[in-house]
């Protein structure tokens, strides 16, 4: 029996499609993905592996600069103590900066006497200025405890070491297109004033006058010559950093036994334990890329 009701047969759902501007497609929610969604997904595509070897070299440039630090620690601990007079402090610091210069004409292809003389001349406006204001700086902390002096100093060192660049200088170099960072800046900073702090419990304006010649010398100079040293030869660079490390520990150990202990074991945890966790880590590093990352631009857009 015709009851005259006709059957009407429902349009085929449309294919949805992946686009990125469009609106919402009939049918679909607007957060709606098939099974080709994930067939796109790449996973750690951008870790790149590294080398256990590599990273204990990469780590000597901060061995390096440690050794460095302490060796300032210790001249500034042998001066308190009045074993260094400034005499010695003197004779030392013409002697590292005649060495740094000689390591810089050596590296340097860039590096003239010209310039050199330039170099001397500032350095010489700047150790007038200093040795003028070594009187102001013997009494800036009069009123202040040692103890508090020290706990700043220590304080800054710290700051120091952790915002310092390991493998770039605290200066502009030759040729480099880019200055020191910020943190590089501040970490500088925190080293002269340290440097500043020390140097007022010294008992006489000479000493002070050496004391913060040496140390504004090695906190400016010494990365700058590192950094030189590095570039120059890699391999080069790995003997001086072990002749200094030997060095030092040598040094720490006529100061103290337990000092000498501690600071074995932080350059070991520096060069071995730490690169070791770091190429451990990377075996839980897990990273996923897919559709649905910001585009990325494959070209540089010139102005």
């Amino acid at each position: 029996m015709d009851t005259g009701i006709t059957e009407r047969t429902s349009p085929a759902q449309a294919k949805w499609r992946k686009v990125a501007y469009g609106g919402m497609q009939p049918g679909f929610g607007d957060n709606h993905t098939d099974e080709s969604f994930l067939e796109e997904m790449v996973t750690n595509a951008n870790v790149g592996k590294r080398d256990m070897l590599k990273v204990m070299q990469d780590s000597v440039s901060i061995a390096q600069y440690l050794c460095i630090v302490a060796l300032i620690g210790l001249v500034w601990i042998y001066t308190l103590k009045s074993t260094l007079n400034e005499n010695s402090l003197l004779l030392l610091d013409v002697t590292l900066l005649g060495l740094g210069f000689l390591i810089l004409l050596l590296t340097q292809e860039m590096f003239s006497l010209n310039l050199l003389f330039h170099y001397f001349l500032n350095i010489s406006f700047f150790t007038t200025g200093l040795y003028l204001l070594a009187p102001i700086y013997q009494t800036l902390t009069r009123s202040i405890s040692s103890d508090s002096i020290w706990a700043v100093t220590v304080s800054l060192l710290v700051l120091h070491l952790f915002l310092h660049d390991y493998f770039g200088s605290t200066i502009r170099t030759l040729g480099a297109a880019n200055n020191p960072t910020l943190t590089s800046c501040i970490s500088l900073n925190a080293s002269v004033v340290a440097s500043v702090f020390i140097a007022s419990r010294l008992p006489s304006s000479q000493l002070v006058f050496a004391m913060m010649l040496f140390s504004l010398q090695v906190f400016l100079f010494a990365p700058l010559v590192t950094y030189c040293i590095r570039k120059y030869s890699f391999r080069l660079h790995l003997w001086c950093s072990f002749g200094l490390m030997i060095a030092t520990l040598a040094l720490v150990y006529t100061l103290h036994f337990f000092l000498f202990v501690v600071f074995l074991g932080l350059l070991v945890f520096v060069t071995v334990v730490c690169p070791y966790w770091l190429i451990r880590m990377q075996e839980y590093k897990f990273e996923i890329n897919g559709p649905w990352d910001e585009a990325r631009l494959c070209f540089d857009i010139i102005d």
